[in-house]
Order: C-alpha cells, then sequence, then structure tokens
C-alpha cells in the first residue's frame, strides 16, 4: 500500500509579499466580533471596490487617521467641507462615492444602535453565528459571492450602509472569519492545525 506524499504546508498564495504575509498571518480569516473593527472593515472593503486590497492594505493607517479611528460617532459627524479635503488627499482613494460612503456607513451603524444591535450580531446572523469553515485546495475554487454575501449585502443597504455589494461582502466575511476560505494546503487552515 503506497503512502500519499504530504506536501509541505504554504500560505495561501494570494499572500506574496511582506504586508500581505503578515495580513495573512494575523488578520486575515481570524473570526472578530468587535462592533468597532467589523465597522472598519466595512468601510475599507468598500474603498478597495475595483481595485486590489494591497492598496488598501497600504493606505490603512491613513484612513485611520483621516477617519477618527473609525469611531462611528466621530465619522458621522464628519462636513462636506472635510469630505471633500479627502478628495483630494492623495494618501487616500480619490472617489466622491467611496468617501461620503464611510459617513453614510457611520450614520446607519449608528441607526443600527439605536435598534439596539450590534453590528457584529446582524453580520454574524449571515452564517448563523457559526465560522463557515470552507476546504477548497486552490483559488480557483474559492467563489468570489455565495448566497449569505447576496443576503448580507442586500441587508445592509436596506440599513442605509453604502459600497457593500455581495462581493465586498464576501471579501469582507473571509476576512473576518466569518468565512475561513484558507486553502486546505495552507498551515491556517483549521484542518492543519494541531
Amino acid at each position: 500500500m503506497s503512502r500519499k506524499k504530504k506536501l509541505p504546508l504554504e500560505p495561501c498564495s494570494w499572500a506574496q509579499g511582506d504586508l500581505y504575509l503578515e495580513y495573512h498571518a494575523k488578520e486575515w480569516g481570524l473570526p472578530c466580533y468587535d462592533d468597532k473593527r467589523l465597522f472598519e472593515k466595512l468601510c475599507l472593503e468598500g474603498q478597495q471596490a475595483g481595485l486590489s486590497w494591497i492598496t488598501i492594505l497600504k493606505k490603512r493607517q491613513h484612513y485611520r487617521d483621516c477617519f477618527h479611528g473609525f469611531d462611528p460617532v466621530k465619522v458621522a459627524k464628519i462636513s462636506d467641507l472635510q469630505l471633500e479635503a479627502c478628495l483630494q488627499d492623495t494618501g487616500l482613494v480619490r472617489n466622491r462615492l467611496k468617501i461620503y460612503a464611510i459617513r453614510s456607513n457611520a450614520q446607519a451603524y449608528l441607526d443600527l444602535k439605536k435598534e439596539g444591535i450590534s453590528l457584529s450580531d446582524f453580520l454574524w446572523g449571515f452564517v448563523g453565528g457559526e465560522i463557515q469553515l470552507n476546504r477548497f485546495s486552490s483559488l480557483s475554487q474559492i467563489p468570489t459571492q455565495t448566497p449569505e454575501s447576496q443576503a448580507m449585502s442586500r441587508a445592509l443597504k436596506k440599513k442605509g450602509f453604502k459600497f457593500i455589494g455581495p462581493t465586498i461582502c464576501y471579501a469582507f466575511m473571509q476576512s473576518m472569519g466569518l468565512v475561513n476560505d484558507h486553502l486546505t494546503t495552507c498551515p491556517n487552515h483549521p484542518d492543519n492545525q494541531n
């Protein structure tokens, strides 16, 4: 009886370069239940639309500086004049709809809180409060959206959030650990944890 040779484990193939490797190792796919971090990531995923995540990752600290550390109360109060100044800032993605969406999302977040709903409970509800573990062996197998991300997108739009289409929502779900899409050849996949 021949034994199948086990291949050495390597990080997910998209994690190339120091910044991506660190992000992959320390953040991507780790379950997050913190409302403020979830809010920040939802906003940043919207900034990524049409771009690569590395672009936003490189600008993330500057976004935090410009948007009060993504404190929803402070972001909701940002004036049009301040947002217009952001549109001149080369450290940000200078797209009017994306920049204004951050304030809209903060206002929607606060409205959700007024309803007595935490953002964490709201978002995790789309996966039944459980991490959805996938077992993909290549990037080509990973979907860009799912019925759950489509439902999340519709519900967030209904609540007033912007730049949160189903593909953005799926990327968000992957990054914040609602879905575990580490490849089966990655040391971070739960099947490889001993």
